[in-house]
């Protein structure tokens, strides 16, 4: 049941993978038009196999419009529901080129991950290197390495802090990656500290002198991800449509300065701010919009996964034994196999 068409937004969603689309269909849900914007040739985000990585930047960086691409049309009064935001994009035309094209959203919902942009070290000599460079987000089959390394040239050397060294034909970052908005225009209201604490945000999700007409979805890790986005998702659409309020701005800076303050004491470096890792956390998150609690079967399964991947990290998904919890999954009114329920009885 859709709620009443007069609190109707108009809403754009920027990225549609996984917390993107289900942030697209909690807002169709509840009666909202939605345009969703994605620089991919398809839906998925990180889920979509893209086997051709020759023409990508090798270091995995994309390529967003320069620019206020979503940037403020006016702040209104003190920061009231009445937001507008200009949102820019290009769409590519039958002959091959591109259109840029403006419009005007009530609201925006940045679900573009945690996957989609390289934390790159700071090496010397990196701008200058000749040889190869790139990052694990591209690396996808080691066929093209195979038998390149003829001879050791010093050309090649890489130093390392105890003076060895070794001689490389390609350096391959696996470094991680970091939160970046280029696309995004706040006026300094959201920033992204050492790569890694994007803020303010209460509860992950809301900067509280944008919201709720700015929002992000997606952006914790080590949670359990499509239950936890669609909670994000559920109360993004719910408060847009009237249904829930926020807590007030003093509250919503309080409660994150309470938490930034609890992660410091705890040793938690700011790239981990997001890092969440806690059951408990997610159950509370989802009585913001009345969503079920985790599932038993589904917490043993990811504890499952991470004692095989800690033991055997290349074998793992091959090798798990969860056939009781996954017959409970299958089960549960609460998952949908996309392929049909397996036979375990073979």
């Amino acid at each position: 049941m859709v709620s009443d068409l007069s609190l109707s937004k108009n809403v754009c969603v920027i990225g549609a993978g996984p917390s993107g689309l289900v942030a697209a269909r909690e807002l169709r849900k509840e009666g909202h038009k939605v345009v969703v914007l994605e620089q991919k040739h398809d839906v998925g985000g990180q889920w979509l196999y893209e086997p051709n990585v020759e023409k990508e930047d090798l270091l995995g960086r994309n390529k967003f419009l320069e620019g206020r691409v979503c940037g403020h049309v006016d702040y209104g009064d003190q920061f009231k529901q009445d937001l507008k935001w200009a949102v820019k994009s290009r769409a590519e035309e039958n002959d091959g080129n591109y259109k840029e094209v403006e419009e005007v959203f009530d609201a925006v919902v940045v679900a573009t991950g945690h996957y989609s942009h390289p934390l790159m070290p700071t090496i010397k000599g990196m701008d200058t290197w000749k040889r190869k460079q790139m990052h694990s987000h591209i690396y996808r089959v080691p066929e093209p390495f195979r038998n390149e390394i003829e001879s050791l040239e010093q050309d090649g050397r890489v130093v390392f802090a105890d003076g060895s060294q070794v001689t490389a034909d390609t350096i391959l970052y696996c470094t991680g990656y970091t939160y970046t908005f280029p696309f995004l225009d706040t006026k300094g209201m959201v920033s992204v500290e050492d790569g890694g604490r994007v803020g303010p945000l209460y509860e992950h999700t809301f900067p509280p002198s944008l919201a709720p007409s700015l929002s992000f979805v997606g952006i914790p890790r080590k949670i359990i991800g499509f239950p936890f986005f669609e909670s994000q998702a559920k109360w993004i659409a719910q408060l847009l449509s009237g249904k829930r309020r926020l807590p007030s701005w003093d509250d919503m800076m309080l409660a994150i300065k309470e938490f930034h303050q609890s992660r410091d004491a705890a040793g938690v470096p700011k790239h981990k701010t997001h890092d969440i890792a806690d059951f408990e956390y997610c159950d509370r998150y989802a009585d913001h919009v009345g969503f079920p609690h985790l599932e038993e079967w589904r917490k043993q399964l990811c504890l499952s996964a991470i004692v095989n991947a800690d033991a055997n990290l290349e074998t793992y998904r091959d090798s798990l034994d969860d056939h009781d919890l996954l017959q409970e999954a299958f089960q549960s009114t609460h998952f949908t196999p996309l392929l049909g329920v397996p036979d375990f009885t073979v």
